[in-house]
């Protein structure tokens, strides 16, 4: 009865040891360099990214493909093999096209507004809250009658992106039951039923 689960897991590891072995297309207008200490630099219309990998790794570019490998079969080398080429596809990624996150403000009297890279949250509490977001994030804002405040933020640097829409979102966490808080735009909420609810 335990031999299908233990069989869907060795699947599933199969398919995420493949992550490091699939080539990464370098696109047009960008640059990839290889320096000692296998540091990987990315230089696109986006900017300019850098980013060290692991140096028992094994980077190699040829014909506008860059590839990865991994000197032996250790469980820590499979680690970080995918785990290079996540890293190194993000910095191409980046400087290519960079990354777009959405935050939505729900709630009543829920405002948000910036002037440059400082934005100014209005969120429930007695007073509002100024977040300054790093330069390297571009900030943008809209308020439109009848729907919820949205935070536009973009930058080619996928973790720096990540961390600060963590940030913004640890200010008014989601509420379970009515939903309310900073939410991506489309994020699906998990509702609770009230106590009430059960009554008759």
């Amino acid at each position: 009865m335990t031999a299908q689960p233990f069989r869907g897991l060795s699947l599933k590891r199969i398919n995420m040891s493949r992550i490091g072995k699939k080539p990464i297309n370098i696109p047009a207008g960008v640059t990839v360099n290889v320096a000692d200490g296998n540091v990987v630099s990315a230089k696109g219309p986006k900017g300019e990214l850098t980013q060290k990998i692991d140096a028992d790794m094994k980077i190699s570019i040829e014909d506008g493909v860059l590839t990865i490998e991994r000197p032996t079969e250790q469980k820590r080398h499979k680690a970080l093999h995918g785990l290079s080429r996540s890293l190194v596809n993000n910095l191409v990624e980046g400087v290519s096209t960079g990354y777009k996150k959405e935050l939505e403000l729900v709630g009543v009297g829920y405002k948000a507004t910036n002037n440059g890279n400082a934005i100014d949250m209005s969120l429930g509490y007695s007073h509002n809250i100024i977040f300054v977001v790093p330069k390297e994030i571009s900030v943008a804002t809209r308020m439109e009658k009848g729907k919820n405040p949205i935070i536009t933020l973009e930058g080619n640097d996928k973790q720096l992106l990540g961390m600060i829409c963590a940030k913004i979102r640890s200010l008014r966490k989601i509420e379970p039951y009515k939903g309310k808080g900073i939410r991506f735009v489309g994020e699906v909420v998990r509702r609770k039923a009230g106590k009430t609810a059960g009554k008759k």
